[in-house]
């Protein structure tokens, strides 16, 4: 990252500024941009120049967006996309053939577990899990034609921590490309490049946004990789709106001061959860007794917003604990400023058979709670009148 401090740069990363000095930068809503003369409409289509010529391509707003993760992450470049699951699956389709093989962490999100088990065997690429625990064999998974190496950390929904120093020494040991899901921390509690990793792809719906409004996803990482990335989205639409693109950028701006409150938030809760009769287990990075609890003040400057928990009660706790909730909101979305409690087993991932479940993690009382930016006493008095 350059000299300027992380909040610094979130903040005067912008635009730059058009006749009418603004302070703020303006939202440029337009599909297309126009050209002087032939000549500069040639060489800006050859990239002789560098120049906006169609919002699916680039858009100012989106640049400013991007530029911001770019520094966050300590990248060298990146692209903006209409989600997060676009990202993922547009860096995916960008770098793999017929024939490749990809190594994953087997706790990934659900719509990227999707892709590898429904969609990717289409086209005879395939997928082989590892689980968090099982780290240290990682190695004998990979195959000659294995091209990816993939992992979230910490992960959806069961907040396991893997090392990124480990894994990104295993891919430049095997000559794999190293891709971080690095939703849950952030770039400011979390920089997977620093660690080895050539991409690092974010669903900017959660923190980065923060206030559950827009949708959008980012990849940034290594130039030559994301020049690939860029010309595969380019040619199949999946960019950013500008819209959304202004909306995330603003939000960037509080990113730092926002985190660190949900973060002193959440371990305040995951200590209340850890002494509570009807709780059996907690997750979360920075409680002592998280198995991984070296290795996340390692990488991570704070534990994230999310926190998980074993209720008492299997599928029927959980069900009674989301229909006892009062404040906190029931929804499928995360990092927001609002706490919101999802119970995978009875909702999200209610379709799976209870070993399909244990083999992602997702025992029968685990609860995720998303813990917003309310007073955090409130926070905890709902989750008490629930649990009972």
């Amino acid at each position: 990252m350059e000299n300027e401090n992380f909040e610094t740069f979130a903040i005067r990363t912008q635009t730059e500024r058009t006749q009418f000095d603004e302070h703020s930068t303006p939202l440029y809503l337009t599909s297309s941009f126009i050209f002087e003369d032939a000549e500069d409409m040639r060489a800006s289509f050859a990239e002789e120049k560098s120049k906006n010529l169609y919002s699916r391509f680039s858009n100012p707003n989106v640049t400013e967006f991007t530029d911001k993760i770019v520094k966050m992450e300590g990248a060298e470049a990146g692209y903006a996309f209409a989600t997060g699951m676009a990202a993922i699956y547009s860096t995916f389709a960008t770098l793999l053939n017929a024939g490749d093989h990809i190594v994953s962490c087997q706790s990934v999100f659900g719509s990227t577990h999707t892709l590898f088990t429904k969609y990717f065997p289409k086209w005879n690429i395939e997928t082989t899990y590892f689980k968090a625990e099982d780290s240290e064999n990682v190695e004998n998974y990979i195959r000659p034609n294995t091209k990816i190496l993939y992992l979230e950390t910490p992960t959806n929904p069961a907040i396991e921590i893997l090392d990124l120093e480990y894994f990104g020494q295993i891919a430049k040991k095997h000559n794999l490309i190293f891709i971080v899901d690095n939703c849950f921390a952030t770039p400011y509690l979390q920089q997977p490049i620093k660690y080895g990793a050539d991409l690092v792809v974010h669903s900017a719906t959660k923190l980065i946004d923060g206030q559950g409004r827009v949708l959008g996803g980012v990849a940034v990482g290594r130039e030559d990789l994301i020049r690939e990335i860029y010309l595969f989205a380019r040619n199949t639409g999946p960019a950013m709106s500008p819209f959304n693109a202004w909306v995330l950028s603003k939000s960037l701006e509080t990113l730092a001061i926002r985190v660190e409150r949900h973060c002193e938030n959440a371990f305040k809760v995951a200590e209340f959860l850890e002494n509570h009769p009807n709780v059996e287990l907690v997750k979360y990075p920075f409680l002592k007794s998280h198995p991984s609890y070296e290795i996340a003040k390692k990488q991570m400057k704070l534990g994230g917003n999310v926190v998980a928990f074993e209720i008492k009660g299997g599928i029927e706790g959980g069900r009674n604990f989301l229909d006892k909730i009062k404040m906190c909101s029931l929804s499928a979305n995360l990092g927001d400023t609002r706490t919101i409690v999802t119970h995978p087993a009875s909702t999200t991932h209610s379709k799976l058979s209870d070993e399909e479940r244990n083999e992602v993690g997702i025992t029968a009382g685990l609860v995720r709670c998303s813990v917003g930016l309310e007073n955090v006493d409130d926070i905890i008095a709902d989750l008490k009148q629930a649990l009972g």
